[in-house]
């Protein structure tokens, strides 16, 4: 061969080397990443030290994919329509539509008025979720959870399910066994050489109660299984402390009688006295921590596959949870603490050590895992993605985001949040409630109201006070506006209605 052609061959194999039809194949072939999805049940962020520096509360893997992601400060469930507040915050994550658009009837019974209407709820929307759009694009997926107060049309649809509801204090009965669902499942793909892409949604049964502990850490946090009504559990100084907006009592009726969580939670019942509480927030650190070791058994398995580097993980609560906080003991309510939930990204090109505001939904989850995933999103979704704040192109999605709890006496109550400022409406038991709150969480993050005595002017309910008059009318129309965007089938005593319409 002569010099000359072995110079031609050379550049014709360097330009096939990097022409644009060789990068395209590479990048067919790249590998889709991973999801695991991670919800427990009843957790409010404070409880994390992510969240809360002062929190007692141990959680060292979670503490990790924070150290390693990105955590959240703005991430909410949108509400719900019926006590269980965790069935329509399930059904928001599985197919990604706001609070009423979606199923909800009970034996018959329609929870959400607007359930039979197909404009607004799709009758196939079980084959546009979570498990079905991923089944569809090549995915294996699984799933172990808790049973029952989530989407089960959704739910069947993931090719491998263990779903039991675990919330004993031992390996078999606790949360022990929701990881080994998972790692049965990663031992399997590993044995078999399944190298599809996977997601995986890993949820908990705790620390939603009855918060059976393990005995030992039940000991680390000072905390008994308490089943006495007629006894106060003991006293002891490694309970977690009281929250900072602990009452007694809240100043007025919640507006749903004879509400479950507020009257017949095991071990605490109608009692919020100080040692009752703190040994029920020991309980459900000593849960807490017990999903965090499952947490962490999952993520050594990942790292040990090789699977780690390739798999976006999201970790969250389906809502928040009182337990004490403003005299309430359950996740029926709109205060931060409740409304809330705790929300950290690690994957890909997630900054490590990143913070965000956010201001998500858990119903933007599903668009997100498409979005990362390279998935096609379907027309029912109503959510948005968060893949530009998890590329750090932006800081939040929203400027407006709005709460409902009305699974009592109608019209329940309402919440709406823009910038620092936030308002909660109240009308209830036949109109004998009608409350409207008002906060600047800049300055009253933990939303102290006048009973907590506090002597910062900021630090209480800003609605009544004069110098706040515009700010609580322009909160007041921006509520309406979204419950009129959001197809909200009821309106308070002091609603008038409005053309005006929310902005992103």
């Amino acid at each position: 061969m002569s010099r000359t052609m072995l110079l031609w061959g050379i550049a014709v194999a360097a330009l096939l080397q990097s022409s644009p039809l060789r990068a395209a194949d590479e990048a067919s072939t790249k590998k889709r990443p991973n999801f695991l999805f991670i919800i427990v049940d009843d957790q409010s962020p404070f409880d994390l030290k992510v969240y809360d520096p002062k929190s007692t509360l141990d959680t060292p893997n979670i503490d990790r994919l924070a150290a390693q992601g990105m955590v959240f400060d703005g991430a909410y469930h949108m509400g719900a329509f019926v006590g269980a507040v965790c069935t329509p915050s399930r059904h928001m994550v599985m197919c990604g539509r706001t609070v009423w658009h979606l199923p909800g009837k009970r034996r018959g019974k329609l929870l959400n008025p607007n359930a039979d209407d197909p404009k607004l709820v799709p009758p196939d929307l079980a084959q546009y979720t979570m498990p079905a759009i991923f089944n569809r694009a090549g995915y294996d997926t699984m799933r172990t959870c808790k049973n029952g107060n989530s989407y089960e049309a959704a739910n069947k649809l993931f090719t491998v399910r263990h779903d039991a509801t675990k919330r004993g204090g031992t390996d078999q009965s606790g949360s022990v066994w929701h990881g080994d669902q998972v790692l049965d499942y990663l031992n399997e793909r590993e044995q078999a050489k399944d190298d599809d892409p996977f997601l995986i949604y890993f949820g908990f049964s705790h620390p939603h109660d009855t918060r059976d502990g393990t005995p030992e850490l039940l000991k680390k946090y000072g905390a008994v299984n308490h089943t006495d009504k007629n006894s106060l559990p003991p006293a002891d100084p490694k309970q977690p402390k009281l929250p900072p907006n602990y009452l007694e009592k809240h100043p007025f009726h919640h507006g749903h009688p004879n509400l479950r969580d507020e009257v017949a939670v095991s071990g605490v019942w109608e009692k919020r006295d100080e040692r009752t509480i703190r040994n029920e927030l020991g309980r459900e650190f000593a849960c807490s921590e017990n999903i965090d070791k499952q947490i962490g058994r999952v993520l050594q398995k990942l790292d040990a596959m090789g699977e780690l580097d390739n798999t976006y993980i999201f970790y969250t609560s389906d809502h928040g949870i009182a337990i004490g906080r403003h005299g309430l003991q359950g996740k029926q309510n709109l205060y931060e603490h409740t409304w809330r939930v705790p929300f950290i990204a690690k994957g890909p090109g997630i900054k490590a050590g990143s913070r965000v505001q956010g201001n998500i939904y858990l119903l933007d989850v599903l668009p997100t895992l498409c979005d990362l995933a390279g998935i096609k999103t379907p027309k029912t979704v109503e959510g948005e993605s968060f893949k530009p704040v998890l590329d750090g192109k932006e800081s939040a999605i929203r400027d407006v985001l709005y709460g409902v709890y009305c699974g009592g006496t109608k019209p329940g109550m309402r919440s709406v949040k823009k910038g620092d400022w936030k308002l909660i409406k109240y009308d209830v038991l036949d109109g004998k409630v009608r409350e409207t709150q008002m906060f600047n969480l800049a300055k009253n993050p933990h939303e102290y109201l006048p009973e907590h005595q506090r002597d910062n002017p900021l630090e209480t309910d800003l609605a009544e006070d004069p110098k706040y008059k515009e700010k609580r009318a322009e909160m007041e129309a921006l509520l309406l506006a979204e419950m009129e965007r959001l197809d909200d089938p009821y309106r308070f005593w002091d609603q008038g209605s409005t053309d005006t319409k929310s902005t992103k």
